[in-house]
């Protein structure tokens, strides 16, 4: 059996054990005077890959890990991250100042626990939250804390952010840190000295030149600046203090503003159109990874979004600076100015990228290199852009002189051509004016030929309409004249029977007299009668109404040469059109309605019925002409209204057409009939007629299947 001795010692050594790593902690030494920088391997660093730890059990948590490298580099991460800082101050100044000069923190919390543990002091910062919140005004995380001289303190930060996490820390006393801090102040304003300069400088070109490469360049320049600025944090101390959001998501929306006003900047200046039009085409695919990048931000994945926009950002450099040397072996001298300032900013880029993986040291100047580098490479391209202008004016000199020489010399050969060109505009005049009057007089013989057509066509059409109505009328009168003569028989049995009541004698045998027209209303059959009467009264009303529906729908058709605009319904229309050619549907067509309410249209009622006529007839012969008919043919016409249009559909299960026909049905003389069938005027009266009345028409068809025509009218023509 173990021991309890045994065991105790088991677990009195596995706690040691444990405690090792917090008790291996240094402690950061501050002597008088004296600045700690870059401190990364003397404290400890715990991950809180949940943010579920709070300052309490942070502290107290074991699970703390040292630190490799001067400058802690955190990557991108959504993980908040603990550090532990142990100070002794042996300065006489109670007052000492802990500082991340990294302003790009979206969260920093500070605590401050004494020599017992316990918690003295807690400020919260970072650029998403209010700068106001600051005790200490910096756009650099900057904290100022009480330990008395001689005495220890233990600090513990949680950072987390969104973009790259390098935290360099900085450690001294409070008088120390305004100087530091006015050097960084320094190194800012000249990087905005810079480029205010050059924005100005490029203004006034751009106001004197009128050339709109310096209108891109210096929208360029304004978000290659504001982004630089952001990257020092000044954009938040000094322009939006108060907008939490715009510090938080400045980074997202500046980085695709700099980098894709500078490719437009880069496509105008360099003519990548003239001298790589392929390339040309494809430089816009850069806009999908910044689409891609914000669509991450909106959806409130920044880390992604971070690291799409620095994969993109280096892709579009790179091709910026291959884009440049392509057109630099063309010749243009332009592009050679673009190479070397393109190239110093990409070695400040590269310098700064390198710092951020740890292979160059943090320090003010790889902090400070893209800055840099964008600050001279913008002094560059300024060059570039006035030496530009002097290539331009020599280039317009020369043309100048150019032109001035073809000038002369075309002014010469002008007078000498002169003499010529006389002679044979002369004789020209006299061959074109008795060809004019050639022309002429076979243009009146066209017109009226086209005239002949046009009212041979109109004749055809009052053919078929009068063989139509004809055909029509002929059945309902049929059965007007076919129910006449048993009327006329019924009537007059009627009538004997009222003589025969006229006739009774009261003085008489009453009786036997009933009894005779009894016996002669039952050889008739009275009831009978009646009902026949009735029958044939409505066969008659019916025959009559039928025909008054014919006539109704011929004075529709009764004006077709009238030029006063009238309300009408289309649908009215529609149906007085199908009467009329009714007589030419064959058997097996079926006509469907569907027709929607519609608001009255301002036209010339006989033209558009006309319309209505030349389209279902020429629907029903497309349906006779099938080679092989279906069973049930259709013909379809539907009606509705989009906004301020009717729209009419007239669709049949004919025969069809290709493309090639269907691009010529509207044109005049073309038909597919077989000659002596058609003019090929129909269609073209309609399409006349339709775009008469501001509207359009449009074709659906294809071979086998049938053909739709829409007609689209205004409901007000005028």
């Amino acid at each position: 059996m173990i021991k309890f001795p045994v065991v105790l010692s088991f677990v009195l050594g596995f706690l040691m054990l444990s405690a090792l790593p917090l008790s291996a902690q240094q402690r950061i030494i501050l002597n008088e005077n004296e600045t700690v920088n870059n401190f990364g391997t003397q404290v400890v660093l715990l991950t809180d890959t949940n943010h579920r730890l709070n300052a309490i059990t942070a502290f107290k948590s074991n699970a703390y890990k040292a630190i490799e490298t001067a400058v802690p580099n955190l990557g991108i991460s959504k993980a908040a991250y603990w550090i532990k800082i142990r100070v002794r101050n042996n300065t006489k100044d109670p007052q000492l100042i802990l500082q991340i000069p990294l302003p790009t923190l979206d969260f920093v919390d500070f605590y401050q626990f004494d020599q017992q543990d316990k918690l003295v002091d807690v400020e919260y910062i970072g650029d998403r939250r209010p700068y106001y919140n600051r005790r200490f005004d910096n756009p650099f995380s900057t904290f100022r804390f009480n330990v008395n001289p001689n005495q220890e303190t233990t600090l513990l930060l949680r950072i987390q952010g969104s973009e790259q996490l390098q935290v360099p820390l900085t450690l001294c006393q409070s008088k120390i840190i305004m100087n530091s801090n006015a050097d960084s102040f320094l190194i800012f304003g000249i990087f905005v000295g810079v480029f205010v300069a050059m924005f100005v400088y490029n203004l006034f070109l751009f106001i004197s030149t009128k050339d709109n490469t310096y209108l891109y360049y210096i929208i360029n320049i304004f978000f290659i600046g504001l982004l630089q600025a952001n990257f020092q944090g000044f954009p938040f101390k000094y322009l939006w203090p108060h907008n939490v959001l715009l510090s938080t998501y400045a980074v997202y929306i500046l980085t695709p503003l700099a980098a894709l006003t500078g490719l437009q900047f880069m496509k105008k200046f360099l003519h990548t159109s003239e001298y790589l039009p392929k390339l040309h085409k494809y430089l816009n695919i850069f806009y999908i990874p910044y689409a891609f990048a914000f669509i991450q931000l909106l959806l409130g994945n920044l880390n992604q979004s971070y690291q799409l926009l620095q994969v993109a950002a280096i892709t579009i450099a790179l091709t910026m600076l291959v884009t440049a040397y392509l057109i630099s072996k063309k010749g243009y001298r332009s592009a050679k100015f673009f190479i070397v300032a393109w190239s110093v900013f990409l070695l400040g880029l590269c310098i700064f990228v390198l710092k951020d993986y740890n292979i160059l040291p943090y320090n003010t100047i790889t902090f400070n290199m893209m800055p840099f580098g964008s600050a001279l490479e913008v002094t560059l391209l300024s060059f570039a852009l006035a030496d530009r202008i002097n290539t331009l004016k020599k280039e317009k000199e020369a043309s100048q002189a150019d032109a001035l020489r073809i000038l002369t010399e075309n002014e010469k050969l002008v007078r000498e051509q002169n003499i010529v060109l006389e002679k044979n505009v002369k004789e020209r005049t006299e061959e074109l004016v008795n060809a004019n009057d050639s022309l002429s007089h076979a243009l009146d013989n066209l017109k009226e030929a086209q005239s002949q057509l046009v009212e041979s066509e109109k004749m055809a059409g009052l053919g078929q309409l009068t063989a139509g109505i004809a055909h029509e009328i002929n059945n309902p009168i049929n059965f007007v004249t076919s129910n006449i003569k048993p009327l006329q028989l019924d009537i007059n049995d009627l009538n004997e029977v009222i003589a025969q009541y006229e006739a009774l004698d009261f003085d008489g045998n009453l009786q036997e007299q009933l009894a005779e027209i009894a016996k002669f209303k039952k050889q008739i059959d009275l009831d009978f009668v009646k009902t026949e009467i009735q029958a044939l009264l409505s066969g008659i009303d019916e025959g009559a109404r039928r025909t008054a529906e014919i006539i109704r729908s011929l004075k529709n058709f009764s004006r077709l040469d009238e030029s006063d605009t009238k309300p009408i319904n289309l649908n009215e229309g529609l149906d007085s059109t199908l009467v009329l050619v009714k007589s030419t549907f064959p058997s097996n067509l079926t006509v469907i309605k569907n027709y929607s309410e519609l608001d009255n249209v301002e036209c010339l009622p006989g033209k558009i019925n006309q319309v209505f006529m030349n389209l279902i007839t020429n629907a029903v012969q497309a349906i006779k002409s099938k080679t092989v008919p279906s069973e049930t043919e259709l013909l379809e016409i539907k009606t509705w209204q989009e906004g301020k249009f009717a729209k009419v559909s007239i669709r049949d299960s004919g025969t069809g057409m290709d493309d090639q026909v269907k691009q010529k049905i509207f044109e005049p003389f073309f038909t597919t009939k077989d000659v002596g069938e058609g003019t090929g005027l129909g269609l073209s009266i309609v399409f006349r007629i339709i775009e008469s009345h501001h509207g359009t028409i449009e074709v659906i068809s294809k071979v086998d299947f049938g053909t739709e025509f829409i007609i689209t009218l205004p409901l007000n023509t005028l």
